[in-house]
């Protein structure tokens, strides 16, 4: 598949790959601004929507009230990690005896996912969906949510996403994506529920042949790209094929390891905010005589995550909880998934009260 936007032409709505958002090519679609507007509000009778607000120097989600069109799309990807809306901080999963699992009404709709975000999806996917012992909730979410992402229109310090192999432009895991050219946006449909969502708002979309706007998207993609592209290489991140080579040849460089987390304070804000991070707990809670269970995140960087019930701990050093995580990242989801469980979305660098910069110990593992 073509990475540019003149690849939506015209053919029968065949999906071109496999998987939960295959991608369809079809007539190449104009949405103007203010029909956007509109569509996002007709969501809102069956969706919980959210859209990316600018929030100091960069973008938060927040529920689209009636009425609401103070929204960006574009811009990089939120503080908000994705996964915060389909695999949630904190969810009650059971009550009482009920073999009933407690939902929302309505399923989230998120305008504005970026790439990074949508490439956490496979590995939160290979962990939630198995078929036989999949996750009842995030499958859920998963089925009944609706992604309409968009194209990134600028370059955060913290982006890496092109030395991971990964484009700063959706190209799947999406229904809707939106390519920002003047006037409003060229949409590309990547599921069959995204080509029934056109269909059934058809006034509010276009098709068009105006060159010059697939022009313009396909140059702000190409710009993008290289500034991202350029921030990576400053940093001299291995290349894909070699990290996982250099994270198993330097497993045992625990002076290394050491050094990479002395100013790590224990404090988890790297797993939290991370798209692909989904390790969790589950707890009992008591409220008005009926017993429910929760489910939270956890941190494998926090002393008592690997903590047995003999109180013995395999991981009882901080060097040895980040060296995990960097193993799981770039060594173990690459043997047993083939994918990296790092989309370059650089929140964690951000998040770091540290300053551990992921980057940077990438780089020092290819000395």
């Amino acid at each position: 598949m073509k990475n540019d936007v003149n690849t939506h032409q015209m053919t029968s709505g065949r999906p071109l790959d496999k998987g939960l958002h295959a991608v369809y090519f079809i007539a190449m679609i104009f949405l103007k601004r203010i029909d956007l507007d509109r569509l996002l509000e007709s969501l809102r009778a069956d969706y919980r929507v959210y859209v990316p607000r600018v929030m100091g120097k960069g973008t938060g989600y927040s529920l689209l009230r009636e009425g609401d069109t103070d929204y960006v799309i574009g811009e990089i990807r939120s503080f908000d990690p994705l996964k915060s809306f389909f695999f949630l901080g904190r969810e009650k999963v059971a009550e009482g005896f009920s073999p009933r699992v407690p939902h929302e009404d309505k399923p989230p709709c998120i305008v504005g996912a970026k790439a990074c975000d949508l490439k956490g999806f496979r590995i939160l996917d290979f962990v939630f969906m198995d078929e036989e012992y999949g996750d009842p909730t995030y499958m859920r979410h998963r089925k009944e949510g609706l992604i309409i992402s968009a194209d990134c229109t600028g370059v955060g310090d913290t982006c890496f996403c092109t030395a991971l192999d990964l484009n700063p432009w959706p190209e799947a895991e999406f229904d809707l994506n939106l390519s920002p050219v003047e006037g409003g946006f060229i949409v590309a449909v990547g599921s069959e529920k995204g080509r029934k969502l056109v269909e059934s708002h058809s006034d509010m979309f276009g098709e068009t042949e105006d060159k010059a706007l697939a022009d313009s998207a396909k140059k702000n993609r190409n710009d993008i790209r290289k500034r991202v592209a350029k921030n990576a290489k400053e940093k001299q991140i291995p290349s894909v094929d070699r990290l996982k080579r250099v994270m198993q040849k330097n497993y045992e460089e625990a002076d290394l390891w050491k050094d990479s987390s002395r100013d790590c304070v224990e404090c988890g804000a790297c797993n939290t905010i991370c798209p692909t991070c989904h390790c969790f707990l589950l707890y009992d809670q008591k409220a008005d005589g009926r017993l429910a269970r929760y489910r939270v995140w956890d941190s494998c960087m926090i002393n008592d995550f690997a903590r047995v019930a003999g109180g013995e701990n395999p991981r009882d050093r901080l060097w040895m909880r980040l060296r995990n995580r960097f193993d799981k990242k770039f060594n173990y989801f690459p043997e047993v998934a083939s994918e990296i469980a790092c989309t370059g979305c650089g929140r964690c660098i951000a998040a770091c009260p540290g300053k551990i910069d992921i980057r940077e110990v990438l780089a020092r593992l290819e000395v």
